[in-house]
């Protein structure tokens, strides 16, 4: 399925056709520890950096969870009540506005995954799949095998566990795939939205600035933070009239993700002037006490590859 879609770059690489959008020869300084621009269309290569290193990938793995969840063909009005055990899932490091006992529909609990990157609704989702949350993984991982995503592997469905890793070409993979999934494409990229929690009705946002910023053509979308990861983001987005993949890995600040974004859409789109930068939402757990990484320790993550387990 996704054999000869994706050209794997080591270093930099671009076609003619980014040249010549950049109308530049140099490619962007971007901060993030791995990334990868993929024309969606071709699969050609417009950009890499690091786009071969296994990583941990946050919530980015909701994206795999939604098309496990897509795939079964389950009933998206059927209502799914939040138990303890979503609560639980990642050792409890969690913080979520959906208490337990909490219910909502499969595709509310779908939404909400990807939107607003709520983790016990992607626990959920996977605990109420047929056969459980064993069989839920499982599918995940035979799903990266029907796209030959060779790098990744999955242990759950929230992301929370930094045992769940891929690289950026295989997110590139990953991203492309869900383009196929229109409920994925409306729900990811939902700038907010209301729902009835107990007896109130509580806001929730979209965890991509560019999204709610409104100012980019975004197909897909999907964040990521965890701290063995890094803030992630990958989209699938209109570039000067192109549709590109960005995959953005291990980021470190509020605003690197973003930043590198704009800074890769200006080099494709000379005509685009970035927006004032736009603070993104607190992590979704409190980050343990680290010691800053500054110079050649920044993003030292990306060196410490991962290794998918067998299939």
């Amino acid at each position: 399925m996704a054999r000869g879609w994706l050209v794997r770059a080591v270093a930099v690489a671009a076609c003619a056709w980014a040249v010549a959008a950049a109308s530049a020869s140099e490619v962007p300084e971007l901060k993030s520890a791995a990334a990868l621009v993929v024309d969606a269309e071709t699969g050609a290569v417009l950009f890499g950096k690091n786009a071969d290193a296994i990583v941990p990938i946050a919530s980015i793995t909701k994206l795999m969870t939604a098309m496990v969840t897509l795939d079964a063909d389950l009933s998206l009005a059927e209502p799914i009540t939040l138990t303890a055990a979503d609560a639980e899932i990642g050792q409890g490091r969690s913080r979520s506005r959906l208490p337990v006992g909490t219910t909502l529909t499969r595709g509310e609990l779908l939404q909400l995954a990807l939107m607003a990157s709520e983790n016990r609704a992607a626990a959920a989702l996977g605990r109420a799949y047929p056969g459980g949350m064993d069989a839920f993984v499982k599918a995940m991982n035979a799903k990266a095998h029907d796209l030959e995503m060779t790098d990744s592997r999955f242990v759950e469905p929230t992301g929370l566990s930094s045992e769940n890793v891929s690289s950026a070409g295989d997110l590139a993979k990953l991203v492309r795939a869900a383009q196929d999934y229109p409920v994925i494409a409306e729900y990811s990229t939902r700038p907010s939205a209301e729902y009835q929690i107990g007896k109130r009705r509580v806001a929730f946002a979209n965890t991509n600035a560019l999204v709610r910023g409104g100012s980019w053509e975004i197909v897909i979308s999907k964040t990521g933070f965890i701290n063995a990861a890094g803030r992630c983001l990958v989209m699938q987005a209109t570039v000067a009239a192109r549709s590109v993949i960005i995959v953005l890995l291990d980021s470190v600040g509020r605003y690197t993700r973003i930043g590198d974004a704009n800074r890769i859409r200006q080099w494709l789109d000379p005509d685009f002037t970035p927006p004032a930068a736009v603070a993104e939402p607190a992590p979704r757990r409190k980050a343990a006490a680290a010691k800053p990484k500054t110079g050649a320790n920044a993003n030292a993550r990306v060196r410490k590859q991962y290794s998918p387990a067998p299939r």
